[in-house]
C-alpha cells in the first residue's frame, strides 16, 4: 500500500495492511522526514528554557532563537510561582525523591491523602482519588465502570483519553453540544443496557468551547443515566472562584464522576477523580492504573500550594482572561476564524492540512511557538492552529502575536477579507496583463 506522504496523517500509519510494527515504522520515518523537509514538522521541539510565556527552543542552525510560547496548559503560570516551586523542594526534603510503590502496598503516603482530601474540598465533594496522570483517571475510571453490558454515550469532541477508556464496552457517540442528539441516544438506549454513562468534557480541547451542562445534567437525570466530565481546561480559568464549569452551573453535586488533572492550571503532574465515598473506595482497588502505578512523588506537595493559591491570588485569573480578551479581539478584528472559543484556548481556523503547517512554519519564523492540529485529533476540514493563553503572557507578547499573524495572512491569505483583497488583486494583474498584449495574441 503506497501513501502519499504529503497528504497522509497519522492514522494512516496505525494499522497498515500487509505490514509488520517495524515496517511501520519505516513508513512513519518517510512520512515525517519528508514533512520535515518542507520546514511542517514542528513536533517535539526541545526547550531549553522549560514552561514560560517566553522561551528559547534549541533549532537546528538557530539554536537560541527566543520565542513567544503559545504551547503551554500552565494557564496561571504556577508551574514558575515562587510558592508552588518551593513546596515541592520541601517535598522532597521531607520524603525523598519518589514513593517507590504503588498505592495499596506502601506507596500511599500522607501527602497523597492530603491531596485526594484537598482536591475533593475544591469541588466541595467529601472523596477524591489520584492516579499517575490524568490520562490514566480517565481511561482507568472507565474500564473499572463499564463493561460489556453497558453504554457510553459520549460527545464526539471529549479527549482521546475517555476514547480509550470505552473500548471495553459499547459505544454511542453524539454531535458535539448537540443537545438533541444526545437525548435520542438517551431515549434509544432506554432498557438495553445495565448502566449507561454520558460523558463530556467540561471544556473541550480543541473546539475550546464549554458543555452546556446545565441542559446535559437535565437530560442525564430524566432519562436515568449516569454522569461523567472531565474539566482539565476548564479548573482555573472557568467560574468566579476558578472551580471550572462546574461552578459556572453550580452543578457540584449533580455530576457522578469529575476528573482532571494537575498538570494545566494546578502545574504539576498526576490526575484525580471526584465521587461518592464508596465509589472512590471501590475505584481505590478496581482501577488497574491506580492499584498497579507507583504514586506521584513527593515533589506533589507543591500541588497542594497552587490549590490553595487559586483563592489566595485570584488576580491570576484575572491577568489570564485580559489576556485572553486582548488576543481574542485582536484576531478577530483582522477576521480570523476563532470558532466558538469560550475558554484560554484560541484555535485560528485554517481548515486545510498543508495551509496549517506552512501558517505554522510562519509563525516560528516569526518567533511564535504555536501548535498545529490536524485530522485525527480534528476533522480534516478544521485543520487549526491552537494557542494556549497563560496570566504570565504579557501585553508586548500578545502584540508580538498579533503582528506574526498579520504577516502570515498576508503571505497565506487566511482571512476572508484578505482572501477577497487577494483575489481582486489577482484578477485586475491578469486584466492589466491582457491589456498590455499586442493586437491578435492570446
Amino acid at each position: 500500500m503506497k501513501i502519499n506522504l504529503e497528504t497522509a496523517s497519522f492514522r494512516d500509519f496505525e494499522d497498515m495492511e500487509d505490514m509488520g510494527p517495524f515496517e511501520w515504522a519505516e513508513q512513519f520515518k518517510l512520512y515525517t522526514e519528508n514533512w520535515d523537509s518542507r520546514g511542517h514538522w514542528n513536533y517535539r521541539q526541545e526547550s531549553f528554557s522549560g514552561c514560560m510565556p517566553e522561551l528559547k527552543l534549541n533549532l537546528p542552525g538557530n539554536p537560541n532563537k527566543t520565542f513567544v510560547g503559545l504551547v503551554f496548559n500552565d494557564y496561571l503560570g504556577f508551574t514558575q510561582h515562587p510558592k508552588v516551586k518551593a513546596a515541592a523542594i520541601a517535598g522532597i526534603e521531607k520524603y525523598g525523591a519518589g514513593a517507590a510503590a504503588s498505592p495499596a502496598i506502601g506507596g500511599h503516603i500522607t501527602y497523597h491523602r492530603q491531596i485526594e482530601e484537598k482536591i475533593a474540598k475544591f469541588f466541595k465533594r467529601e472523596a477524591a482519588m489520584l492516579y499517575p496522570t490524568g490520562y490514566a483517571a480517565n481511561t482507568a475510571t472507565m474500564q473499572a465502570l463499564l463493561k460489556m453490558k453497558d453504554l457510553a454515550i459520549m460527545d464526539e469532541a471529549v479527549h482521546a483519553s475517555m476514547w480509550e477508556g470505552v473500548q471495553m464496552t459499547n459505544v454511542v457517540k453524539f454531535a458535539h453540544n448537540n443537545m438533541d442528539r444526545l437525548e435520542r441516544a438517551l431515549k434509544d438506549s432506554q432498557g438495553k443496557y445495565r448502566t449507561r454513562m454520558v460523558i463530556v468534557d467540561g471544556v473541550y480541547s480543541q473546539p475550546a468551547d464549554i458543555a452546556h451542562l446545565d441542559q446535559v445534567v437535565k437530560l442525564v437525570k430524566h432519562y436515568g443515566a449516569l454522569l461523567a466530565m472531565d474539566d482539565a481546561h476548564g479548573v482555573g480559568v472557568i467560574g468566579e472562584t476558578g472551580r471550572g464549569v462546574i461552578e459556572l452551573y453550580d452543578l457540584y453535586q449533580q455530576v457522578d464522576f469529575i476528573t482532571g488533572t494537575f498538570s494545566k492550571t494546578f502545574g504539576h503532574l498526576g490526575g484525580y477523580v471526584v465521587a461518592a465515598p464508596h465509589m472512590i473506595n471501590f475505584l481505590k482497588f478496581q482501577a488497574r492504573q491506580h492499584i498497579f502505578s507507583v504514586t506521584a512523588t513527593p515533589a506533589s506537595c507543591c500541588i497542594l500550594k497552587s490549590i490553595d493559591l487559586i483563592d489566595e491570588e485570584p488576580w491570576w485569573k484575572a491577568k489570564l482572561w485580559e489576556n485572553i480578551n486582548y488576543l481574542k479581539g485582536g484576531l478577530l478584528e483582522m477576521g480570523f476564524d476563532l470558532g466558538n472559543t469560550q475558554s484560554a484556548i484560541i484555535p485560528v481556523m485554517t481548515g486545510n492540512p498543508n495551509l496549517n503547517a506552512e501558517a505554522c512554519k510562519l509563525l516560528m519564523e516569526a518567533g511564535i511557538y504555536a501548535n498545529q492540529i490536524g485530522y485525527p485529533a480534528v476533522p480534516l476540514k478544521r485543520a487549526r492552529i491552537r494557542m494556549s493563553i497563560m496570566a504570565t503572557h504579557t501585553h508586548e507578547h500578545m502584540d508580538r502575536v498579533l503582528n506574526a499573524w498579520q504577516w502570515v495572512d498576508n503571505k497565506l491569505h487566511i482571512t476572508i477579507k484578505n482572501k477577497l483583497n487577494y483575489g481582486k488583486k489577482e484578477k485586475q494583474q491578469k486584466q492589466e496583463q491582457l491589456e498590455q498584449q499586442p493586437f491578435g495574441e492570446g
